[in-house]
């Protein structure tokens, strides 16, 4: 089994632009697009590159027909120190924009690397029929919660894993079911405790990650420590919390179990 870092082509980020200066070049339905896309999340839009760059850009756009004036306008954008988004021309981007599904404060951001948009579209508006409109106000009451159920659960892992299994599926506070967001002071205030600790082993069945069950999937997506066997490949790994801890063991050893939960991965 391969175990070399998959890579991917860029780095997820939601980027503030609430009041900020975003420089939006150019002309049509495309450029605005752009500007719709800025006003959205309150940025404020200058249509003039100088302009822009004066007042401290961070970010710009831009919807040229001319290939060689865009590429020109990217360069000299880049060279003072802005992101660039080129449309059409992803080979020019520094940053592609995503389909967005909003469930304010909770965004689902789907891109394609400026491969299709097309696909990235549609897989919005599947997701959008599965995220019910309740999911900002949980995310919201999750929020407002937060000192009372750190003062319930001081401790970080335990109250990681009490959240883990309330957002579960058919949990109480199961992101997928409507009325969720009207449980969440009922379970803060009932006292739950996490989920127990302890060891589990996943046998796995081939590289593909996709070949993990279910409950596997879950297990190491709330491990405290993943413990995996020469063999194991990067692709089951990167299904693990990206802050839960790693280590590497022989082929058959078995970790001292700390506290938390622990997911022993072999090839």
């Amino acid at each position: 089994m391969n175990s070399a870092c998959p890579m991917i082509s860029s780095l997820p980020l939601f980027h503030r632009v609430a009041g900020q200066p975003v420089i939006v070049l150019g002309s049509g339905e495309a450029a605005e697009a752009k500007r719709r896309i800025v006003e959205r999340a309150g940025g404020v839009v200058v249509d003039d590159m100088q302009e822009g760059i004066d007042k401290g850009a961070r970010l710009a756009f831009i919807a040229c027909d001319d290939p060689d004036a865009a590429q020109g306008d990217a360069i000299r954008l880049r060279c003072a120190g802005l992101l660039v988004n080129v449309v059409d021309r992803p080979e020019l981007c520094d940053f592609t924009t995503p389909s967005i599904l909003d469930r304010e404060p909770v965004l689902v951001a789907i891109g394609t690397g400026g491969a299709s948009a097309g696909l990235a579209k549609a897989l919005r508006l599947r997701l959008e029929a599965l995220l019910p409109q309740s999911l900002g106000e949980l995310a919201r009451k999750l929020g407002g919660a937060r000192s009372a159920l750190r003062e319930r659960l001081p401790d970080a892992g335990e109250r990681r894993r009490a959240l883990d299994g309330a957002l579960a599926a058919s949990g109480p506070l199961d992101p997928l079911d409507e009325n969720a967001a009207n449980c969440v002071d009922e379970w803060v205030a009932s006292g739950t405790s996490g989920r127990g600790g302890g060891v589990v082993e996943v046998v796995l069945r081939s590289a593909d990650p996709d070949d993990l069950t279910l409950r596997e999937a879950r297990l190491l997506g709330s491990a405290d420590l993943v413990a995996h066997e020469p063999g194991v490949p990067a692709s089951v790994l990167v299904r693990a919390r990206a802050d839960a801890s790693r280590v590497a063991i022989a082929t058959g050893e078995t970790p001292r179990a700390p506290d938390g939960l622990v997911v022993i991965l072999r090839a």
